[in-house]
């Protein structure tokens, strides 16, 4: 039988129910797991974050994962959209073990463009795991009872990037109820994404500002050190110009109005220059008409920081 077709239930008071979920107040009376289950016992990572991201949050999530595979941590997430599937795509390329918590059956792919990041995570010995029966549909009450176990599974939570209101924060409720550490990346004070995130730092979680500070809370908090593989040759840098947009764009997204404005740009040669760096993938257009960093040049620019 395949990873992908095994299917095992475990029932509290079984010898390989995870120890770490009787920490809940009232822990689950059975978890439907497809996969490995002795992933369930590893020292794991929450990495949790808005559905709706930015290409700030995604490139945060994704730095957090590798950073966390690269110790030897298990990442734990809720495979969504979003930050979470970032973070679980990042672990998985970093070959690091992912545990993917729905809140429907553990053998309904939902949404379905998670089916890649569930196959994958199956074949690269990680695990799939539910509350519900086999075949049960996603339901919303589901989800804050499956952000619990997302919580309960790992030492500590990191937040990359959530709003207010946003469902992110049951989980990290749920973390500090029983003791778990939280993390948080912080995010511009004008970005209504990061206002959760910035306000769980307000209230005294670890504020994570760089890949560097990531890797002390882990070795901190599960003693391991970040093995990096060899790095290849990193490409040229941006021009001044570049690098003066792409700092700016990090720290908020702009419309092109604002960018001319800070540039000393007339409006048809600014919006000609955004269009080049757009078509070069290093900058993308929001929904809103502002523009923003890609995923891409947001971890260029970090890979630069970090050999600085």
């Amino acid at each position: 039988m395949t990873k992908h077709n095994t299917r095992i239930e475990i029932h509290l008071g079984d010898a390989n129910y995870p120890e770490s979920l009787l920490d809940l107040p009232a822990p689950p009376r059975a978890l439907y797991v497809r996969g490995d289950p002795a992933v369930l016992h590893t020292p794991a990572l929450a990495i949790v974050g808005a559905r709706s991201a930015t290409p700030y949050g995604l490139a945060v999530a994704e730095a957090m994962a590798t950073v966390a595979a690269e110790s030897g941590i298990t990442v734990v997430s809720g495979g969504a959209r979003g930050c979470d599937h970032a973070a679980g795509a990042a672990c998985l390329r970093a070959h690091g073990r992912h545990v993917v918590v729905l809140g429907c059956g553990a053998d309904v792919v939902y949404p379905r463009s998670t089916a890649p990041l569930i196959d994958r995570t199956l074949d690269e010995g990680g695990a799939v795991v539910s509350l519900e029966r086999w075949g049960t549909t996603p339901r919303p009450y589901m989800f804050p009872k499956r952000n619990r176990v997302i919580a309960a599974l790992a030492r500590a939570v990191c937040v990359t990037e959530a709003g207010l209101p946003s469902g992110t924060f049951s989980t990290a409720d749920t973390a500090t109820e029983i003791g778990r550490e939280i993390l948080a990346v912080p995010g511009s004070i004008l970005s209504p994404t990061s206002r959760g995130a910035n306000q769980l730092i307000a209230s005294g979680a670890c504020c994570i500002v760089d890949e560097e500070s990531l890797e002390v809370a882990i070795s901190r908090i599960f003693g391991t050190l970040r093995h990096v593989p060899p790095e290849h040759p990193s490409a040229p840098g941006p021009d001044e110009r570049d690098a003066q947009l792409m700092a700016a764009l990090t720290a908020s997204p702009l419309r092109a109005d604002d960018i001319a404005a800070m540039l000393g740009m007339d409006p048809v040669s600014c919006l000609s220059y955004l269009s080049g760096l757009v078509v070069e993938g290093r900058i993308e257009r929001l929904l809103d008409g502002r523009f923003s960093p890609t995923v891409t040049a947001l971890h260029e620019m970090s890979a630069i920081m970090h050999n600085r």
